[in-house]
């Protein structure tokens, strides 16, 4: 930066001892020429100066104020040029009335700039408190030159006096979008960073807050993560303190919703672990057993997590599961006698157990000063520590297998069950957000729904078990996205699973549209054709007395619900056209009404579904 500097004021030094000398010579408006060579050395001795100081100076206004003196410089050396000709040539040399009395008071504006320059470089406790003030060049654009001085202060100020800097831009930031930009334009990013990592605890706060709010459009993000923030999150979230480790979360959550491109370079940097760990922190027992597993050589961190829970649900269901585990059974016990006795031996050796204790204290002990302090936070931090991480966890995996499959892996699951039952509010929304976009994910990755929402784990039953909870309590900001989640697990249940469908059909007859039409999209999902137990399901729907349900929907609902209450109909219709349910509700005849209603047909896909329903209705019921 200091040879940059040198070089870009090298030519205005060059142009301005011209102008000395030229100035000299004059032969006409000597006395302006006179001001001009006043000014001009005050300006030579400045831009010297700021030679000398360039490992201090703040890159931007440098570049902007060096550049506009080196333009005043050469209009001047060149008018000068002109007041220097005598004689013939003067009589055919034009010099415009007042252009050099311009150009004169244009070397002060530089004068202005320059000392603005060297002002706002020097650090506070060396300028005597004296007040920097607006340079000529900003006089247009105040705010650019606030901007410059905020920025200027990270890079030299005391850590007092950058904390009070970052705390500015992070009124900037937030007060108008523009500004935004602009603090990212002038190279504001690093030394917020620089703080974020160096800073003391209120420093860290605002330089971390600034970021997050300068990340609101896909480019600034792109921006801000190309000057390295996922490395210094990832290290704040492992050894900060857990007020800054909050705000890291919160910006966390910022960032990747505006640009979710961004989401592989946090996972890359360990920022999911991290985060999960905050979130199983007292969530549940011995939390860091259930850190995310870089290399599951010898068994899935998953499958150890839940043979605690084996015994609470007995044995597994799945009669495949258990034709696999016989097999792996008769294999284990296929081992030579002196293999299993030497065995034996070294498993119950005193240095075996030795060797085992201090491997369990390793894996238990987990790293980062913060690990070992937050023990001493107050109630409240842990809470928005964990609304904070769980907030983040859910931003990070929506739509993005690999966070999702990495979540999944850990125990963040079974905490987000915990904290849906015993976290506050705010945990509980995130929570569930997160669950639901895990899900939505499972839902169109079949190799996600088998690790993670096997029928037969016990922690995708705890997280059935809560969100049917919540379903069946009917009243909280929770409802919509508990029935979107058992919407998108639909395609995991089993036949034989009976608690899920009864819930669903009595909130289509919710008051709110919203609940009715999001019940009838989770049934849909239940009854489409892409279910391969769509039959059975669609029985169920139907001894739930659901088609009195989607019939008033279909002709008085909202048309949030109105449409989704007909789609259901129609498969019910389908696939159980014999029922003498849908005989008695005449429901051929609310098909054959809808076929003409021009709003509800506008989609040519669901008019051939409706089409289709109404002629297999016809076909069974006139049999009948």
């Amino acid at each position: 930066m200091a040879d940059i500097v040198k070089q870009i004021i090298a030519r205005p030094i060059q142009l301005a001892d011209q102008i000395i000398k030229e100035t000299e010579f004059a032969c006409s408006y000597k006395q302006d020429c006179a001001d001009i060579k006043t000014k001009t050395e005050k300006l030579t001795a400045l831009l010297r100066q700021a030679a000398r100081a360039s490992n201090d100076l703040y890159e931007r206004p440098t570049r902007r104020i060096i550049d506009d003196t080196e333009q005043v410089l050469d209009r001047t050396l060149q008018l000068v040029i002109k007041c220097r000709a005598n004689g013939l040539s003067r009589i055919y040399t034009f010099i415009p009335k007042g252009s050099v009395k311009k150009q004169s008071n244009l070397i002060e504006n530089s004068v202005g700039d320059v000392s603005w320059l060297l002002r706002v470089s020097t650090p506070a406790n060396e300028r005597d408190d004296e007040y920097v003030g607006l340079p000529p060049i900003a006089a247009n654009e105040p705010i650019l030159c606030l901007v410059w001085e905020q920025i200027a202060i990270l890079c030299c100020g005391t850590v007092e006096d950058r904390a009070d800097a970052a705390a500015s831009l992070v009124s900037l930031a937030r007060d108008n979008d523009r500004y935004g930009r602009m603090i990212i334009e002038e190279g504001g990013v690093p030394p917020l960073l620089k703080l974020a990592k160096e800073g003391r605890m209120e420093g860290q706060e605002s330089a971390i807050r600034a970021i997050g709010l300068l990340g609101r459009d896909a480019e600034s993000v792109e921006q801000i993560v190309n000057s390295g923030v996922c490395a210094v999150f990832s290290k704040i979230l492992k050894e900060g303190h857990m007020k800054v480790q909050i705000v890291v979360a919160w910006a966390v959550s910022e960032l990747v919703a505006n640009y979710p491109s961004c989401k592989e370079r946090f996972l890359q940097n360990n920022a999911i672990r991290l985060l999960v760990s905050h979130l199983a922190y007292e969530t549940i027992e011995e939390h860091s057993k259930y850190a995310i597993a870089k290399k599951p050589k010898m068994a899935s961190v998953v499958d150890m997590a839940n043979y605690d829970q084996g015994a609470k649900y007995g044995q597994v269901n799945d009669d495949q599961d258990d034709r696999n585990e016989q097999v792996d059974d008769d294999k284990s016990h296929v081992a030579r006698p002196g293999v299993e006795m030497h065995h034996v031996v070294t498993m119950t050796s005193p240095s075996h157990s030795r060797r085992r204790r201090e491997k369990s204290k390793r894996r238990v002990a987990l790293p980062g000063e913060s690990i070992k302090r937050r023990e001493f936070e107050d109630p409240a931090t842990k809470t928005e520590m964990k609304a904070m991480a769980a907030r983040a966890l859910w931003h990070l995996c929506a739509d993005n297998f690999s966070v999702c499959k990495t979540i999944t892996e850990s125990r963040a699951l079974l905490c987000f069950t915990v904290l849906l039952e015993k976290g506050e509010d705010k945990v509980k929304y995130n929570s569930i957000m997160a669950l639901m976009e895990i899900t939505a994910m499972a839902e169109s990755h079949a190799d996600l729904r088998r690790s993670a929402f096997k029928p037969s784990s016990p922690t995708c039953r705890e997280v059935v078990d809560k969100l049917l909870k919540i379903i069946n309590k009917g009243e909280s900001e929770l409802l919509i996205p508990s029935i979107m989640s058992i919407g998108n697990l639909a395609r995991t249940f089993r036949a034989t699973e009976t608690r899920i469908i009864p819930p669903l059909v009595r909130l289509l007859d919710e008051k709110e549209s919203e609940v009715s039409a999001q019940a009838a999209i989770a049934l849909i999902k239940f009854a489409c054709t892409d279910n391969y137990l769509h039959v059975n399901h669609c029985k169920a729907i139907l001894e739930a007395k659901a088609p009195k349900y989607l019939i008033q929907l279909t002709y008085f609902g909202e048309q949030v619900a109105q449409i989704p209450a007909l789609i259901l109909l129609c498969y019910i219709a389908l696939y159980v056209p014999d029922s003498e349910t849908l005989a008695q509700e005449d429901v051929h005849i609310v098909l054959q009404w809808a076929l003409k209603q021009g709003h509800m047909m506008q989609d040519s896909q669901l008019e051939t579904l409706v089409l289709e329903a109404k002629q297999r209705l016809e076909i069974y019921q006139s049999r009948a």
